[in-house]
């Protein structure tokens, strides 16, 4: 199956994961925008769940709260996030 295409703020939010969370096996542009992140798709757990909050938080200007009950949907995918990013980030 052909993976969808990626924009720009998708591929930069691909590298952040890849180098936040240390992923040496994994390139950020094998991260299938629609596939899920944790699971199945690239199998982060709770944990990476933080740290790529932190490092989100760092690099865009604004915090993802562990208590919003929007996080499954915002954590559900590369596009999502980006999405989010996109609608949330500092100016």
């Amino acid at each position: 199956m052909e993976m969808a295409e990626t924009t720009a703020l998708e591929k930069e939010v691909a590298a952040l994961i890849v180098d936040a969370l240390n992923l040496e096996d994994i390139k950020p542009e094998d991260i299938d925008p629609e596939a899920a992140l944790f699971r199945e798709g690239l199998g982060l757990d709770s944990i990476d769940a933080l740290e790529l909050a932190l490092a989100i938080s760092k690099k865009y200007g604004f915090k993802l709260q562990s208590d919003d009950k929007k996080n499954s949907e915002i954590f559900s995918s590369l596009r999502a996030l980006s999405r989010h990013v996109e609608q949330n980030r500092a100016p």
